[in-house]
């Protein structure tokens, strides 16, 4: 058999308002209980020893002096601190598995983190399985901070595991995931909170379903692909509303003329994708900011990318900010601040994805010490994809948060040595290894590597062997 997983991005934590008196007591239903204090040490070298005080409730610790402002006092429920079983891998039981109920089987001992699991075998089965311990609720939370003084919303059980989605040789043909939802309407229980956009997972049915034979070329490319339709739609909008206002600039008029002719290809020299990305971000603070003051640029979720499409094909009068006549004038106004930013070239065609957003890949301890940076990763590159393609290139708040695939493996189940896998830089962990990188540029092209599984093929094909023996 063969498997492969995505993030499913249960709901597996909860923020209890917790209600303390001035004995430092909180309250509970049975009535003021003392928490836990975990007295923590760090050892800072050259500098005097941290002490941390952790408080601790029923629920878990209390983290309000993570939050700037917070006064109340905000305690963390979290699976794993909850019951250390909601963290376990069977990985001996998965790997042996020889089957659909066998991996079933192996599945259900998992605890977490919650994966969507695609399955196939020898014999021309597919399958897909969620895994994972997922609270049940006395009463849902709805994402916010909820009482901690009584039972209303504590956690009750898991989701039975046989009532979690599973599927075998559905009547298509075509199981894909990408993190986006997987319950329909009238499932009956919670799995998440918030699930992420739908495109890409709607992009890889739109490519299997084209009805053509796949080889294996053909599947690392969709690894590959970079068509965002929704980049594609928002480009046909910002053009029509540059198109429609009543007196655009000149590079207003240039940047519509660069999204007009694009395919809603996310290429590293892609002007279009640029202008897009940045004026879909200036959109929402024309959208937020009147409703939210200073705190729109705290306002993130996953179905962002679904709340903005149904904005701007039903342009609700409500969500118009008064300043502007209509939703034409908006856009236009979106592509007017990013045209007429400081950082904007003077050649808006030279203003290319790869060059707007590179792709950071670094050591996070090596990364800081210079003698070692260029050592210790690739660095920046320039990168296509972005988080709404099959190749999901996504940039946080921070640099140094970025998402990227973490391997590609092509599995061929007729022929198991024929089978490809590439890893983002290479299989050591040593900086100085010559396996260390060796994968990288392979990772960033779109190429990959003979994955030999039999016996017979290993041995051939081994470089190097690291063996590892007890000590005696």
């Amino acid at each position: 058999i063969a498997w492969g997983a995505t993030n499913l991005g249960a709901d597996v934590e909860d923020l209890f308002i917790e209600t303390f008196n001035g004995q430092g007591q909180y309250q509970t239903p049975e009535g003021w209980k003392r928490p836990e204090i975990h007295h923590e040490i760090i050892h800072v070298r050259g500098k005097p020893d941290v002490a941390l005080d952790v408080v601790v409730t029923r629920h878990g610790p209390v983290i309000s002096d993570l939050i700037p402002g917070e006064t109340r006092k905000l305690a963390l429920q979290w699976a794993p601190l909850k019951d250390p079983a909601f963290v376990s891998y069977p990985f001996f039981e998965l790997d042996s598995a020889q089957n659909w109920e066998e991996f079933r089987k192996a599945v259900s001992l998992m605890g977490g983190p919650s994966l969507n699991l695609v399955y196939a075998d020898v014999d021309g089965h597919i399958g897909y399985q969620a895994e994972g311990r997922i609270p049940l609720r006395a009463s849902p939370t709805n994402g916010v901070p909820v009482a901690g003084n009584d039972n209303a919303h504590e956690w009750t059980g898991v989701v039975p595991f046989d009532e979690l989605p599973s599927v075998l040789d559905p009547p298509s043909g075509i199981l894909a995931t990408a993190n986006a939802r997987i319950t329909p309407d009238k499932y009956p229980y919670l799995l998440s909170s918030e699930w992420m956009a739908p495109y890409r997972t709607e992009r890889i049915y739109r490519v299997l379903q084209s009805g053509r034979k796949f080889g294996q070329e053909d599947m690392l490319a969709l690894e590959m692909d970079v068509q965002s339709e929704f980049d594609h739609f928002c480009a046909e909008r910002f053009v029509y509303g540059v198109d429609h206002a009543r007196q655009p600039s000149s590079r207003a008029r240039a940047a519509a003329d660069l999204m007009r002719s694009w395919d809603g290809q996310v290429t590293v020299d892609s002007a279009a994708a640029t202008l897009t990305v940045l004026a879909r971000s200036e959109l929402w603070h024309m959208l937020l900011e009147p409703k939210l003051g200073a705190d729109y640029q705290l306002y993130h979720w996953g179905m962002q990318s679904v709340a903005l499409e149904n904005i701007l094909l039903q342009q609700p009068p409500r969500w118009l900010p008064a300043n502007y006549a209509n939703y034409d004038e908006l856009l236009a106004a979106a592509v007017e601040a990013v045209v007429s930013s400081p950082g904007a070239p003077r050649s808006l065609s030279s203003w290319t994805w790869g060059k707007a957003r590179p792709f950071r890949l670094e050591h996070p301890i090596l990364g800081e010490i210079p003698l070692l940076r260029r050592w210790a990763g690739p660095g920046r590159y320039a990168a296509s994809g972005d988080g709404y393609t099959v190749k999901q290139m996504g940039h946080g708040e921070s640099e140094r948060f970025q998402q990227a695939p973490s391997e590609r493996m092509t599995v061929d189940l007729s022929n198991l040595d024929a089978s490809n896998m590439n890893i983002v830089t290479g299989e050591s962990g040593q900086i100085f290894s010559p396996h260390y990188l060796d994968q990288w540029q392979a990772w960033l092209d779109g190429s990959s590597f003979i994955f030999p599984f039999s016996d017979g093929a290993v041995q051939p094909a081994k470089k190097h062997e690291l063996r590892l023996e007890p000590a005696r």
